[in-house]
């Protein structure tokens, strides 16, 4: 099954360009069932009628992506996935703590 095997998660990280690369070339490669997303890395989120504006998105280098994408494939094709991503020059890294120590914390 397509939509119901086990997953294997072959990159997590906070790199939208690396993620959106991986994306690319497992999809031209023909691999199905892939799961390619991303998640909010913040965990606490201010209350509040301002909420929704967080003053570190108002820099000079506009909104912050504080987002961590992933890929996952079936588990099957994780190890064709991992050699078809290193024969493209693409480093697929799993980030075990992406959020980091400090994100924790706060």
């Amino acid at each position: 099954m397509l939509w119901f095997g086990k997953k294997i998660t072959v990159f997590k990280k906070k790199d939208k360009d690396t993620w959106q690369k991986i994306r690319a070339v497992l999809k031209d490669e023909g691999f199905s069932g892939v799961r390619a997303s991303h998640y909010s890395a913040e965990s606490l989120c201010a209350c509040g009628c301002g909420s929704k504006l967080d003053p570190r998105d108002f820099g000079k280098g506009g909104r912050i992506d504080r987002d961590i994408y992933y890929v996952d494939v079936r588990a099957e094709d994780a190890d064709r996935a991992r050699s078809v991503i290193a024969s493209h020059g693409i480093t697929a890294v799993v980030d075990d703590d992406p959020v980091g120590k400090l994100g924790r914390l706060i």
